[in-house]
């Protein structure tokens, strides 16, 4: 049975929900891959945008995500997260031991197209990612970090946490730059989102414990 969707603030203008992981944020390809955030919210809430989402997690990604549910409030909210005015901040466990407190991440890295959706690193034609990290920690053989990312790409923090020349050390239950062995597994959760209203300006600050 699929999990029941968490409804963390609901606004006229837009909703913010916490996804588990192994969850879809927007529909994938083929019929099997239909549920997700995106398509709940829209039977959720009558008269929502056909295509609420503003911004992504990945499906293994657990946390915070705030989709639009009108025309107006989606153009703000994209604007701001494209304009980098949203803040966010993530907590992961590292499957080791992380010797330094904290510190930047700055790694170029681009799709591997013969392997989607892999991330490699490439400093000839990469675009650059940017993380800030801060070690939380030490729990057994793993390190709890928070990762406090400046840019906002694909698989970025999988792939800082992982390489050699980030942390090291990739994020437990990682499919794709860890020991994973299936989706749900992964320990990154998006605990902390920042922005501000799209009808008021106000700022707004949502938060979230993850379950690891």
């Amino acid at each position: 049975m699929p999990p029941l969707l968490h409804i963390v603030h609901e606004d006229p203008e837009f909703v913010v929900v916490n996804k588990v992981s192994g969850m879809l944020s927007v529909p994938g390809r083929g019929p099997g891959k239909i549920d997700s955030v995106a398509t709940r919210v829209r039977q959720m809430f009558p008269g929502c945008i056909d295509q609420p989402s503003v911004h992504r997690l990945d499906m293994d990604t657990s946390g915070l995500l705030v989709l639009a549910r009108t025309t107006q409030a989606h153009r703000l909210l994209s604007k701001q997260f494209q304009d980098r005015q949203t803040r966010k901040r993530y907590i992961a466990l590292l499957d080791g031991i992380l010797h330094g407190e904290r510190g930047t991440i700055e790694l170029p890295f681009r799709l591997d197209i013969d392997n989607r959706p892999i991330q490699i690193y490439d400093e000839v034609h990469g675009k650059m990612g940017t993380t800030h990290w801060e070690k939380i920690a030490i729990e057994g053989h793993h390190t709890r970090v928070a990762f406090i990312p400046v840019t906002g790409r694909t698989h970025q923090l999988r792939l800082h946490a992982a390489h050699h020349k980030g942390l090291g050390l990739p994020i437990v239950g990682d499919p794709f730059y860890g020991s994973g062995t299936g989706p749900g597994q992964l320990k990154l959760h998006a605990s902390q989102l920042t922005f501000l209203h799209p009808g008021t300006d106000q700022e707004l600050t949502f938060l979230s414990n993850p379950i690891f």
